[in-house]
């Protein structure tokens, strides 16, 4: 068995400080980085938005930021703008042990589509490729950390679990933003997508 451990998008605009901050998300890092030496392969996922993405509410006339719209691919909430490509925002925390990674998974780089999970973009087929690379690789189970535990850390386990992964997530390992009752509702549809809620 071959275990990987997946960092979702500790970036600095997550944390706190930053242009989408998630509250506490800084304080995870440390154990994530202890958590990194038990397993046999880590991959980082990195939000990676070109200015000016669809995605955004500053691209929406009128439109307030954390606001619903209906894209070409189903609802999406509008951002402010976020861990845009090159920023400083869209650095990894400092903190975080990056040299630890065998591969970082860059997503959301699509002006017309938004990208939560680490394995399709939120048309929920376009693939990162992630699939392919732990498949090729042999691993079978993955552990998920990180933020935000109702988007991006929701959208991937329960992708991974769909694909036929053994799947865990550490939720003293994530953060959530929780929109209106979306934490609680990420929490319930992971465990019914037979994700391990831990």
């Amino acid at each position: 068995m071959t275990r990987a451990l997946i960092v979702i998008d500790i970036q600095n605009d997550f944390c706190p400080g930053g242009a989408l901050a998630v509250a506490g998300g800084d304080e995870i890092v440390p154990g994530v980085n202890d958590l990194m030496t038990e397993f046999d392969a880590v991959i980082l996922t990195q939000d990676w938005h070109p200015a000016g993405h669809s995605s955004f509410a500053s691209q929406h006339e009128g439109a307030a930021p954390l606001s619903m719209i209906e894209m070409p691919y189903g609802p999406q909430v509008l951002w402010p703008d976020h861990c845009i490509q090159g920023s400083p925002g869209a650095n990894f925390h400092p903190d975080l042990t990056v040299d630890r990674a065998d591969l970082i998974i860059r997503k959301g780089y699509n002006p017309a589509i938004d990208s939560y999970s680490a394995f399709f973009e939120n048309d929920h087929s376009t693939p990162t490729g992630l699939e392919g690379y732990l498949k090729t690789r042999g691993i079978t189970d993955l552990t998920m950390v990180g933020l935000a535990t109702d988007f991006c850390v929701n959208f991937s386990a329960v992708d991974a679990a769909r694909l036929g992964f053994a799947v865990t997530v550490h939720t003293d390992l994530c953060r959530g933003i929780d929109l209106g009752g979306s934490l609680a509702a990420a929490l319930s549809g992971m465990a019914e997508a037979g994700v391990t809620v831990a």
